[in-house]
């Protein structure tokens, strides 16, 4: 799987969010700044996120981005399909979607096995951990891995 920078974006500015100890609306544009996120690109984010109904817009002097809701009820999952859509695709078809001859159709499986592998982190992981900086103890155990670190 190959991590977009519109999901490494739309998580980082979501961590910022999350991390606030005042729960105020913050500026796409401090957001930018903070993790080094070109504007025009982050608002083109946000939006995406908007519309999934993971953060909300405030405006006025106080004006800028919250969460729509808890941060323990966002996934990582939640945001790579607000901004990129399914966690797996297969030539833009979802995996169960995807039809191969007798010889190939082996390939499927090994598509719906993906997509549940990435699930099983994704989907566990949520804003309020990434922001807290705890990840759920088995997706961490994954980390201590040594060959989870070795590029193949």
């Amino acid at each position: 799987m190959r991590v977009s920078a519109k999901s490494d974006y739309a998580l980082r500015a979501l961590i910022e969010i999350a991390g606030r100890d005042d729960g105020l609306a913050v500026s796409a544009e401090e957001l930018g700044k903070l993790q080094d996120i070109p504007h025009g690109f982050l608002q083109a984010i946000l939006a995406d996120m908007r519309r999934a109904g993971i953060v909300v817009s405030q405006r006025g002097q106080s004006g800028g981005w919250r969460l729509a809701k808890k941060s323990t009820d966002v996934s990582v999952a939640d945001v790579i399909r607000a901004v990129d859509g399914p966690l797996v695709s297969v030539y833009g078809l979802r995996p169960e979607a995807v039809t191969y001859n007798e010889s190939a159709e082996v390939l499927q499986l090994v598509w719906i096995a993906a997509r549940s592998s990435l699930r099983d982190v994704f989907e566990k992981v949520s804003i309020d951990a990434l922001a807290n900086r705890k990840l759920p103890r088995d997706v961490a155990a994954r980390t201590k891995d040594e060959e989870a670190w070795k590029p193949h």
